[in-house]
């Protein structure tokens, strides 16, 4: 196949180029290193392009913005793509404030560029549109809670596994990120379901592995793993620390991806992380980094919450498995842990 990865020195992005590359595959990324300019040079992902080079037999770089529509265009007439897996964004909803333009032309309208380019010159393929599960807004909120002794849960039986693709999109509070995003997952869906095209939209939750370069403002286990091992101190923001998120290795969610893409069904919605069991919250995962590193945590706390942020949120899975039974989690939340360590004590090095 000619495959197509947006953001392809980024977490997900990487990952593809090196699946899609050891199977044979021709690859193409996309990344003009916008992180560097959203995040500074913590966010910067030439170190990821450099190692993909490195590793890789089938993989060429274009350094292309997704705003640019001719670019755009052009590739895609040259290129006869039967895979796109766009992984490109803007991706803090702490950021998108300061950058309210930017954020919504990169997540919107780079999207649609993409999605136009692919109806035009090769609307057979599979398109996967990798979207966020801040589309939700704060809406996930609603559910009642209890309180434990390091962690948030569902109060209620029916909650158990988490938040599913019935949850609303509207009517609720957002960040300028989680708008943008929302634009971009339904024109995606129009795209499937109007044209009929193969095109699957998934909701990520926290989306995690060694290759992340995690930042504040993005990047939960990733930064949070980056400050134990350097030493230096974690500031938690709201909640008591007993916020909950679901953990998704990135090969998993390539996994996920090429499922989707051996039986694609038009304009279909999933939300995708690591699940009930690959949850944990920021007073849990002080613990387990503790333990792997042997140095206490430092850390601080800001009382005020992030705007719109969630305090429980555990992607239910059971769409997803029900329609792709080949497909599970095979990282666990231990295993993802120990691997970020390993990647940044190396990196530290």
């Amino acid at each position: 196949m000619n495959v197509l990865v947006t953001g392809s020195s980024g977490l997900i992005g990487s990952e593809a180029v090196e699946y899609y590359d050891r199977e044979g595959h021709q690859v193409i990324g996309v990344d003009n290193n916008m992180r560097a300019e959203f995040f500074g040079s913590q966010g910067d992902t030439s170190w990821n392009l450099s190692r993909l080079k490195e590793v890789t037999h089938n993989f060429q770089h274009h350094h292309l913005d997704i705003r640019d529509r001719p670019s755009v265009f052009n590739l895609f007439q040259t290129h006869p793509f039967d895979l796109i897996i766009h992984c490109a964004a803007q991706p803090s909803h702490d950021k998108a404030c300061q950058i309210p333009l930017l954020d919504f032309e990169v997540n919107a309208l780079g999207t649609v560029n993409l999605l136009e380019a692919t109806r035009q010159f090769c609307p057979e393929a599979v398109f996967i549109h990798m979207s966020t599960n801040k589309v939700y807004g704060d809406a996930p909120n609603e559910l009642p809670l209890i309180e434990q002794e390091k962690r948030y849960d569902y109060a209620r039986a029916e909650d158990y596994h988490g938040i599913s693709e019935e949850c609303r999109i509207d009517r609720c509070l957002h960040s300028l990120f989680g708008a943008s995003k929302t634009a971009a997952d339904v024109v995606a869906q129009e795209y499937g379901r109007y044209f009929g095209m193969n095109v699957g939209i998934f909701r990520g939750g926290c989306l995690t592995g060694p290759s992340h370069s995690g930042v504040e403002l993005h990047g939960f286990l990733s930064y949070l793993v980056k400050v134990a091992v350097t030493g230096g101190t974690y500031k938690v923001f709201g909640y008591k620390g007993k916020q909950v998120r679901d953990n998704i290795h990135s090969f998993d969610v390539i996994q996920c991806f090429e499922a989707f893409r051996r039986n694609p069904r038009p304009g279909e919605v999933y939300n995708l992380g690591g699940g009930r069991d690959n949850s944990v919250s920021v007073l849990e995962a002080f613990d387990i980094v503790e333990s792997l590193t042997g140095k206490t945590m430092n850390w601080t706390y800001v009382d005020q919450n992030r705007i719109g942020d969630h305090i429980c949120y555990i992607s239910d899975l059971r769409k997803l498995k029900a329609q792709f039974p080949e497909w599970g989690i095979t990282r666990s939340i231990t295993q993802i842990f120990e691997e970020i360590v390993a990647a940044e004590q190396l990196r530290s090095l």
